[in-house]
Order: structure tokens, then sequence, then C-alpha cells
């Protein structure tokens, strides 16, 4: 049995709340931080039904392992290790370090880990890691098993990471574009005063009548293109793809910005417009070629949440 879909819901009210007592002050601060805490606080709640206190030793020292790797992940010493890893592996770099700090979160999510399957009930899974542990004992009498320990351990630890970093980075790169496009933010801000008020607690239910939130959302991922070149995939099988034989085994980087900059899809793919996601009546319109999560069964997991 799934654990309630709404648990992911609930830290909404509590972000605003912490929010808030930043802002309150109306003095200048750097928002690096504070917009990387709410996404983690999210994705802690799914993985491990768990809130951090802001100023919690632990929580500043897991914000601070996942800052500093996504700042090396995109150097290009650590791009040109992901070429070429068995080459480079045994030199110095800071790929050493991308590989320590990730090594210290996974033995942070190992020790959720043990502590959920010691208090699991199967009956009533509290989080995601419950879902996991639940599906592992009921396969421990299986030849083949699908579920183990370790397994579970570095997909939780793999989705902490990512949820965390792609969805706070996402949130940066939007806050510098609302300050660059001054116009756009005053559309918003007449949206959110109209659907929602000074007062009201914003509700999932409102994205529906935002259609111009949610092109400018949608307009974000698509200029900012996070990840342009997606993650490393592997041909498992022999595949003809426009005359070219493709071996199985073969490494293939799918660009993303191929789609989410198609000038026929998106007028003007270098310009940051909202109206790539609305049509002649001002309602939000989906287009097939938005694939900042990348396709097929290895999408990226966290796109619904995003």
């Amino acid at each position: 049995r799934p654990f309630p879909a709404s648990h992911h819901r609930e830290p909404l009210p509590v972000g605003i709340e912490e929010y808030s007592q930043v802002l309150h002050p109306g003095q200048p601060f750097d928002p690096t931080f504070l917009i990387g805490c709410a996404p983690c606080n999210v994705i802690a709640d799914i993985l491990f039904r768990k809130h951090f206190d802001y100023n919690d030793e632990k929580f500043l020292r897991l914000m601070y392992l996942f800052n500093e790797n996504f700042h090396l992940l995109s150097t290009p010493w650590l791009q040109l290790y992901n070429n070429f890893p068995s080459f480079l592996h045994y030199l110095p770099g800071s790929h050493r370090k991308v590989i320590k700090n990730v090594a210290e979160v996974k033995e942070y999510v190992s020790e959720r880990v043990k502590e959920h399957h010691q208090s699991l009930d199967p009956n009533c899974p509290r989080d995601l890691t419950d879902c996991l542990l639940v599906e592992m004992e009921k396969e421990k009498h299986s030849a083949e098993r699908l579920y183990t320990m370790d397994g579970i351990t570095v997909t939780v630890a793999d989705l902490f990471f990512a949820g965390t970093e792609t969805t706070s980075t996402t949130l940066r790169y939007g806050l510098l574009i609302l300050m660059k496009y001054p116009e756009i933010e005053e559309k918003l801000h007449e949206e959110i005063d109209r659907v929602i008020g000074p007062s009201r607690i914003p509700a999932i239910k409102d994205r529906q009548e935002m259609p111009y939130m949610d092109a400018v959302v949608h307009e974000i991922q698509r200029f900012i293109t996070l990840v342009p070149s997606n993650l490393p995939h592997e041909a498992t099988r022999d595949t003809i793809f426009r005359g070219y034989l493709i071996p199985k085994g073969t490494v293939v980087v799918p660009t993303l910005d191929s789609v989410l900059y198609d000038n026929q899809e998106f007028p003007d793919p270098e310009k940051f417009k909202p109206e790539h996601f609305l049509n002649e009546n001002g309602k939000f319109k989906y287009s097939d070629y938005f694939k900042p999560f990348s396709t097929g069964k290895r999408v990226c997991a966290g796109e619904g949440l995003a």
C-alpha cells in the first residue's frame, strides 16, 4: 500500500512561515541557503518523513555537501572525468572531493534506511524508504532479488541529492530571471493577488487558476536548460538511427536543448517568453517539446514533484 500522496504537501505552510521570518526584518540577505532549505526538507519528508530545523548541524552539513558537489560537477575537470573515469580515477583532482562528499551523504542515508528497517510496519509505510523496504521484504525468499539494502540506500541517496540541488538551483535561476524582467514579475504579482490574495496561504489547487504562473515556471525550466546534455545513457541493443548503427553498449548523450530550443515550437527560443506556454486566450498550453526532465523509462523520477 503506497504512503499517502499528500505527505509532501504538508511542509508548504511551514516553509512559508520560515521564509517570512527571514524576510520580515526587511534587510538584504543572500537567498542561496534559504532557497536550498525548502526543497531539501520537502525531499526529506518524502524519503524519511523528516523535517529539519534550519539550524540543525547535520542539516547544515548536508546542505554544504550538496552545494559543493553541484558546483564541482559543473567544472571542466569533472565533465572530463565523467567522460573518461577509468583513465582519470587515480589522478589527483576535484573528483576525489566529490566522491568523498557522496560517501558522507550515503553514510547518512544508510543510517536512516537501517533505522527504518528496524521499525518497519509493512502494513503502514511512512514514506518512500518504507515502501522500498516493504518490496525488499516481499522478495527476501526469491532467488533473484531486485531490492537490497545497498540498492535502496543508493537510490534514496540519489533522490536526496538530485531532488534537492536541481530544484534549488532552478529556483535561484528563476529569481534572477524575475529580477531581469520586472514586467513579468508584475504580471505574476497581479495574478497572485487576484487568485490568492494578501492573507491566504497558497494551495496546490490554485495552480488551475494561475495559467501565467504555470507558463512562467515552464519557461524558466525551458530557458535555463539546467542539464542540457542530460545524463549519459547506454544503448541496450544494436540500434539503427537515421541510417547510422549505434552498437549495443555505446554511451549516448541526448542533448535536451535540441528540443527545448527548437525555433519552430518556441519562436525566438533565446528569449525568455512565458507566451511560449500560453494560447491565444491566455490559457496554459503544454508542449510535447518540453523535456527538461528527459523522457522514456529513464525520465527524471522527480518530474511530478517538481
